[in-house]
């Protein structure tokens, strides 16, 4: 028995799993099955599940020490990881048992997977690429780590109450916690703030500083079809004290929790609103709170199988995504040579080997800098140790390129211009070995402009590594019925092969295959409507083209522009009721972040335009609008499916990648995009004959900056165009409240369109009637949706995870008992 305890360790064929079940709804939540709701049954089976990924993992961990892996460890202020049932049953292979054995209990799968809530640990595209790549490490055997924050309460959960966003508290820990996580309360470590800085000699001492307690919590993240699993670290804050008894036996309840509170906040909530300086300086300790905890952790790890750091950059590789984490880089020198004892030589030049960094943006006002005054009150030796590296560097410049003082004053790592601010985009670029951008044409524009005196310094250190998608979320797990279909025609393997894809370009000749493609499609859409129906009480027709804009509401991603084309169609049928409309339902969805005043104007727009276009009888079915509110991973499973048009129309050289166009298309949506981010590539990959590319490029977008654009000539000269800009101006959209859009109106129309949505207006209009033109030809329309699903090999997280392996972390596959 000894010798199989591994071997037949908890079997997942059907009966094995309904004793977990039922032992885990015994023991576990105290019910018997008759009492049980559906979160006690969701409890059961989540736990039931999580117990059998435990063994895996501890081989995996276990294989970490035994071979003394180098460890890739990846650093993200977001992880949206979303459900984790489904996604650990596909990863187990144990589906089709688990849903028989829940129906022999009378339960239905499919009602307890739209029970469990989406983790609220990320918002957008940088926490969900996050993600897919741990899925992909695990999958292929990289030895691996994620790090992170453990959000109470996330970023926030979006009502859209009267058309206007309402953000309240996403609760996803209140009522059940989190049943896949493992706390880990031994795991602590102290993370210190304020104080001042002792020098003794020619050592420093950070002293009389205030302590908060990062406690870990872990997730199991399971390869796919392998026993390899890696770990998902979250860091939830502590209060050093609980509570001050004095205070509260003197009456003071409040003070006597007070400290308590404040140190707790800092876990509280993804992305505190930072238009006040109290929330700036929360969002600066946060991001300090989850490097500290896990730079401490790391080398903790370390020094289990090593004496000393001399070959700590052969044992670990520390990846910054984006510049959230770049205090990563301070953090480690104060580690090593504050509380280790290393010179700074030998602890700089450690640092340089260790660390990589993926930037995610072009526009300057992204790139993270913080005021040298608040970094110097809330992290004093770390703005000591950024001026030492400053110093080193610009010392280093004068010797390669001579005593140039504009280059010193561009490259210097403090912006001395106004207020004094450390840019942190720029730490992150000296103290790495290598920058990736995560697109062709973003990885070139980032050389040209924001990092370019850099790369002339650096020639070598930035790279390209395109995003990916996982295959197991967003297409198998996503869309199962289309899957279904992939495997009986060219197996099952595609799930870790994505090139296998590639196999199906023949069947976009097979009138079979075309008739299935197309049910599946349909089916998506119905279900979708079915959603829509339940909970907007809006009936979808899914015979209709689903024109589909789902991602951050942002200027830069120009809903605007859709907005308008959805105004301009409006007329157009208004005027012409008689053509023979391709019915429309144009779907957004997509959080505005809480201090963004014009993307929350954007979103009250797209409601008003809905509620004319919707409530307008004259429009008979020819158009329809909806807003998805909330959007997040488990909604977009069921809206990416559900699309024939994707809508990627950022303004050229402003996304950096994408990964909901690699989703769509790989999902059987069109693109219909600038060349901007990954489009360009897509484009490459399934033919220009495949996908509708409008709008300048992004040379041409600086040509017309440079010439110096007016955006009212174009507002004058096209009417369609003013007509739809009259109407939001003068209260079309909006009677009860008719200069509700002035601001966008002006925004676009008198201060100057930044982001060049009236220069590309008459090319998207256009673009869209050729795309109307596709569609009514829906044998076409078919074929060339199955060739990009069929191209999109090349877009799979497993593919960038290999070329980060290789070329950036060099780790191989880890192989495991």
């Amino acid at each position: 028995m000894t010798n199989n305890v591994h071997e037949n360790f908890l079997p997942s064929d059907e009966d094995a799993l309904k004793r977990s079940i039922a032992n885990n709804l015994r023991y576990r939540s105290g019910k018997i099955p008759i009492t049980a709701s559906r979160q006690d049954w969701l409890l059961a089976a989540e736990l039931t599940v999580r117990n059998r990924l435990v063994e895996r993992w501890m081989k995996t961990t276990n294989a970490y020490y035994e071979k003394n892996a180098k460890v890739a460890y990846y650093l993200s202020m977001e992880f949206l990881i979303g459900r984790s049932f489904n996604n650990s049953l596909q990863a187990l292979d144990i589906s089709a048992p688990m849903r028989e054995a829940l129906r022999d209990m009378a339960v239905d799968m499919e009602d307890l997977v739209n029970g469990e809530v989406d983790a609220a640990l990320g918002n957008g595209g940088l926490g969900r690429l996050a993600a897919c790549f741990l899925d992909s490490m695990a999958t292929q055997h990289f030895a691996s780590i994620g790090y992170g924050i453990r959000y109470e309460y996330g970023m926030f959960k979006q009502e859209i109450i009267n058309g206007y966003q309402v953000e309240t508290p996403d609760y996803w820990l209140l009522t059940r916690g989190n049943p896949w996580e493992f706390p880990r309360p031994e795991v602590l470590y102290d993370v210190r703030y304020g104080g001042h800085i002792k020098k003794e000699g020619d050592k420093s001492r950070w002293v009389d500083t205030h302590t908060v307690l990062a406690m870990a919590y872990d997730t199991i993240i399971p390869g796919y079809g392998t026993e390899f699993a890696t770990t998902l670290r979250l860091w939830s804050a502590k209060a050093s004290s609980e509570i001050n008894l004095s205070d509260f036996n003197q009456g003071n309840y409040s003070s006597a929790v007070e400290a308590k509170n404040l140190s707790e906040n800092i876990t509280r909530v993804l992305y505190p609103d930072d238009s006040t300086l109290l929330g700036r300086e929360l969002r600066l300790r946060q991001e300090y709170f989850f490097v500290s905890a896990s730079l401490q952790d790391l080398i903790r790890r370390h020094q289990r199988n090593h004496a000393n750091f001399d070959n700590l950059a052969d044992s670990i590789s520390i990846h910054l995504n984006d510049t959230h984490p770049v205090l990563a880089v301070p953090e480690l020198l104060r580690l090593l040579i504050d509380e280790h004892g290393m010179q700074w030589p030998k602890a700089w030049a450690l640092t340089q080997k260790i660390f990589s960094y993926t930037n995610h943006t072009l526009m300057s006002e992204a790139l993270e800098t913080w005021p040298v005054d608040m970094l110097g009150r809330v992290l004093p030796r770390h703005l000591m140790i950024i001026f030492d590296i400053n110093n080193e560097f610009l010392a280093s410049i004068a010797g390669q390129l001579g005593d140039d003082s504009g280059l010193k004053t561009r490259l210097s790592l403090i912006d001395e211009v106004g207020e004094r601010r450390v840019r942190m985009a720029y730490l992150a670029v000296v103290a790495s070995h290598k920058v990736n951008g995560v697109s062709k044409l973003h990885s070139e524009l980032m050389r040209q402009s924001i990092f370019a005196d850099f790369a002339k310094v650096f020639p070598d250190r930035f790279v390209n590594i395109t995003n990916g998608i996982t295959p197991r979320r967003w297409l198998s797990q996503a869309n199962p019925m289309l899957s279904n279909l992939l495997d009986d025609r060219i197996g099952k393997d595609w799930r870790t092969h994505f090139e296998q894809l590639e196999r199906l370009k023949p069947f976009a000749n097979d009138n079979s295959f075309v008739s299935s493609f197309r049910a599946a499609k349909r089916y998506n859409k119905q279900q979708l409507g079915r959603w829509v129906r339940n909970n907007l009480d809006i009936t979808l027709n899914p015979d209709s083209l689903f024109d589909v804009q789902v991602k951050r509401i942002h200027e830069y991603k120009r809903q605007i522009l859709n907005v308008l084309h959805v105004i301009t169609r409006y007329n157009r049928i208004l005027a012409n009721p008689e053509v023979n409309w391709v019915p429309r339902t144009v779907i957004f969805a997509g959080k505005a972040a809480s201090a963004y005043q014009m993307a929350k104007t954007i979103i009250k727009l797209i409601s008003d335009v809905s509620a004319k276009v919707n409530n307008d009888p004259r429009i008979n079915q020819k158009l329809k609008v909806v807003f998805i509110p909330n959007y997040g991973v488990s909604l977009a499973e069921l809206i990416i499916p559900a699309a024939d048009l994707s809508e990627q129309i950022s303004m050229a050289g402003t996304e950096a990648s994408g990964t909901g166009n690699m989703k769509m298309a790989a999902n059987g949506a069109l693109t219909i995009g600038t060349l901007d981010g990954a489009n360009i590539e897509i484009k490459e990959a399934v033919g220009e004959e495949n996908i509708f590319i409008f709008g300048n490029t992004a040379q041409q977008v600086e040509e017309i900056k440079r010439n110096g654009y007016q955006p009212r000539e174009i507002y004058e000269q096209n009417p369609e165009l003013k007509q739809a800009l009259d109407q939001i101006r003068d209260g079309f959209f909006s009677p009860d409240e008719p200069a509700r859009f002035h601001s966008i109106y002006d925004s676009l129309v008198n201060y100057g369109d930044r982001y060049l949505a009236l220069a590309d207006y008459a090319s998207y209009i256009a673009m869209q009637e050729q795309v109307d033109a596709l569609y009514r030809q829906p044998v076409r329309w078919d074929r060339k949706a199955i060739t990009n699903v069929a191209s999109m090999g090349y877009f799979s997280s497993d593919r960038a995870i290999a070329e980060y392996a290789r070329d950036i972390w060099q780790i191989s596959p880890l192989e495991i008992e």
